[in-house]
């Protein structure tokens, strides 16, 4: 009978249905997103796995007609990775790439739709200067871990005399040769199943909202069924009914909003990272647990709703002042979560991986408290607020007859804030355990070249002097030297460093008391204290020395003979960040076998004011050769694992954000529209509309008031008990918890503006009309 009433009972029978489809919808079809969440993550990793090209091994794999030589040349443009393969097969059983059909031939190059995309248009101009390739053809889809991700394979020419093993190396096939088990961190496991709980958490708490719209008029319409002969139990069943059909409808409306948003997904890209809509496959097993959990949740909070109401023939009884709610049972929750997190404090990344039950247990039930003791609040708040302006009055009045309504509306953006504030404090406390400080120094360089060899290191250092945007260039090359040639099973000791560069480079890491070509100096004051020693007692005039006595092919090993006049030159740190030592050598005073070599790192200082400068600098870098690799220095850099789970943060974030405004929304316009009559009265009684429209503004902001304060005392707590568990000093950055209020209050008056036209056009005198 409930479904009947629900799918037969005219124009308010679907909209309060309809109403209640749209908001179970919303978090049906972020919890089919959630299931597809661990399809994504095995279907990106499997892509990257079957792609790789390095041999993780110092063997060289001898030619053959089945061998590939492939150097990696991966760049960036406007902060975007792109990856980039130069290609050249051996023979015709050489390994073809995922997603390509055919190697690009010399001067060619096969590229993603998305790097197609930006080289055609006007924002690629300065990158198609950097890849000089004729286009012919694109990556197909099991090449790439994303419909954005910008690739590239080109063709190359004499790759094999380019093997150096890091770089550029011979393979057989692509994949990982012997995949090794990985580590997992328990403060990242911690952190993952954090953010899923508190993710998913507001999401439960609007779809066990959702099936409540309309609650009011529904007791008005079970009282009349009361009157023709209904007892009590099968009022329930009805009310459950009606829930069930709007829950059923909600998970269509949410399957169609899911099929719409992973057909959206391959043109969308958030904070760097794009999928292709097939990997949006939800796990069959959890979608069905979906499927079974939203009509129970419809159907279980609908029948608890009902247990304080008393429905009688003649009318609803909550329209009395209802019974005070007991405070006792709510603090259970969150306590119990306390109690679940407590045995862990103090555990840290030392004793073992966190206890997944408890962790996402504990974590629950102190969000869930959120919405346990946010109603009480309100109610006892609400209760002692008094006199005012009219608007202020009429929003009291109605916030004490319908404190409960008020609650639900707030509870989704007070889980979502309590949660939030906790994540914080628990990304902010552990950040650093994660964060790699760099030591170079950014006053004196901020870009750094890598010259391969083969390429004349002054050659290239004029080319990117005169670069646009380039202040000043520093070229260093640097070896080692030994008084005894290395092999495999012996390195000689002892053995410095050897700093090979112009007078003017060398002053970057040495106090030079003069300087002209020809010159070579001794270092003193380098960061390892052996290290001076040492050279001082190779620094003999006449003493033949070995340099590159660390490498592994004896001919690479160069002798050369200390000169007679050495001079002496304090170590200064270098725009690295570090104090070298053994000896500085101008150009003239190195053999010229070892110069011939090439090669080296350039450091570049960069005039901020010219737009594009490194953009320019990498554009230099590639027409002097292919294989430079160009790095933008910065202060800090987090490891992937920590910014991937951060970035899966933002996106999630994103989308809860979004449910809580459509949501809000929805719940407004319900409330609006069961009080159409009573505001159309209040109109017709002279009530200016300016007054109504604050008193709707006074109803939203009061109970979010006290539900961000409430979400903050929790938000406060669980991240203490989480800081608490990875063995963190417990901090609190006040302006980020400010932040998170402020986002959860700024959602709520977005939706509260949007509903304003709305609710004057409720307001006409046509809505005094009744049938």
């Amino acid at each position: 009978m409930g479904v009947g009433f629900a799918c037969t009972g005219g124009r308010e029978g679907w909209t309060r249905m309809l109403l209640t489809a749209v908001g179970v919808g919303l978090g049906a079809a972020l919890l089919l997103l959630t299931t597809a969440v661990p399809n994504v993550l095995t279907a990106r990793h499997q892509r990257e796995e079957a792609r790789l090209d390095y041999t993780y091994s110092q063997e060289t794999v001898p030619k053959a007609d089945n061998t590939l030589v492939i150097a990696d040349v991966g760049t960036s443009y406007h902060d975007k990775d792109i990856r980039g393969r130069l290609v050249e097969p051996e023979g015709p059983r050489a390994p073809l790439a995922p997603g390509l059909t055919r190697y690009p031939a010399p001067g060619e190059m096969i590229v993603s739709p998305a790097l197609k995309e930006l080289l055609d248009s006007e924002d690629g101009k300065l990158l198609r200067e950097r890849l000089p390739y004729r286009v012919t053809g694109t990556i197909g889809e099991s090449g790439l871990i994303g419909p954005r991700e910008l690739a590239y394979y080109a063709g190359a020419e004499n790759l094999a005399s380019r093997i150096n093993g890091w770089q550029a190396a011979r393979i057989t096939e692509f994949g990982r040769p012997s995949p090794s088990p990985e580590q997992t961190d328990p403060v990242l496991l911690l952190l993952v199943m954090s953010v899923f709980v508190v993710l998913l958490m507001p999401v439960a708490v609007f779809i066990g909202a959702a099936v409540r719209f309309g609650g009011e008029q529904r007791d008005r319409r079970l009282a009349a069924l009361r009157l023709v002969g209904a007892d009590t139990r099968m009022t329930r069943w009805i009310a459950a009914g009606e829930a069930l059909a709007g829950a059923l409808l909600g998970l269509v409306f949410g399957t169609v909003f899911f099929l719409i948003g992973r057909r959206l997904a391959g043109s969308v890209e958030v904070l760097g990272i794009s999928v292709f809509p097939g990997y949006l496959d939800p796990s069959p097993v959890l979608a069905a647990l979906v499927a079974v959990a939203v009509p129970a949740t419809a159907v279980l909070v609908t029948l608890l709703a009902l247990r304080g109401v008393a429905i009688e023939p003649l009318g609803v009884v909550r329209t009395a002042k209802p019974p005070r709610r007991r405070l006792w049972w709510r603090l259970l929750l969150p306590l119990g979560g306390l109690a679940m997190l407590l045995p862990m404090l103090g555990q840290g990344r030392t004793h073992g991986t966190f206890n997944q039950f408890l962790v996402v247990c504990g974590v629950a039930l102190l969000l869930v408290g959120v919405t346990a003791l946010l109603p009480w609040v309100v109610e006892t708040v609400v209760a002692r607020l008094g006199g005012g302006g009219v608007s202020w009055q009429l929003a009291v009045r109605r916030l004490q007859l319908s404190s409960g309504t008020a609650a639900r509306l707030v509870n989704g953006i007070a889980v979502a804030v309590a949660g939030a504030i906790a994540l914080q404090m628990l990304f902010a406390g552990v950040e650093s355990d994660y964060t790699r400080h760099s030591e170079n120094d950014l006053r004196r360089a901020q870009m750094q070249v890598n010259v391969p060899e083969g390429v004349a290191l002054a050659a290239a250092a004029e080319k990117l002097s005169a670069t646009r945007g380039v202040r000043e260039v520093t070229a260093l090359s640097g070896t080692d030297a030994g008084d005894s040639p290395g092999s495999d099973e012996r390195l000689p000791d002892p053995l410095v460093q050897v700093t090979i560069g112009d007078c003017d480079s060398l002053r970057q890491v040495a106090r030079l008391p003069s300087c002209r070509d020809g010159d070579v100096f001794t270092l003193t004051g380098a960061d390892h204290e052996p290290a001076d020693a040492d050279t001082a007692k190779l620094a003999e005039p006449g003493r033949r020395l070995y340099l590159g006595a660390s490498a592994e092919d004896p001919a690479r090993q160069v002798v050369w003979t200390v000169p007679a006049g050495l001079k002496s030159a304090r170590s200064v740190k270098s725009p690295t960040g570090e104090r070298r030592g053994g000896f500085l050598l101008t150009p003239a005073a190195v053999p010229a076998e070892l110069l011939s070599r090439g090669g080296g790192a350039v450091f570049l200082k960069i005039d901020p004011s010219v737009p594009d400068a490194p953009e320019h600098v990498r554009n230099t870098a590639a027409r002097v050769d292919p294989l430079t690799v160009t790095t933008l220095w910065v202060s800090s850099e987090r490891t992937r694992q920590f910014a991937s789970l951060r970035t899966g943060l933002f996106i999630g974030s994103i989308c809860v954000l979004l449910l809580i405004g459509a949501s809000l929304l929805v719940s407004q316009l319900e409330q609006l529209r069961e009080r159409k009559k009573l505001l159309a009265a209040l109109v017709a009684f002279g009530t200016r509309r300016r007054t109504l429209s604050l008193s709707v503004l006074w109803q939203t902001a009061v109970p979010v008031a006290l539900g961000l304060l409430l979400a903050s005392a929790v938000g406060l707590t669980l991240g203490a008990v989480l800081l608490g568990m990875t063995d963190t000093p417990v901090a609190v950055d006040w302006w980020n918890v400010l932040a998170m209020a402020g986002i959860g209050a700024g959602v709520v008056l977005a939706v509260t503006l949007l509903s304003l036209p709305p609710l004057l056009r409720l307001m006409r005198p046509d809505g005094l009309r009744t049938e």
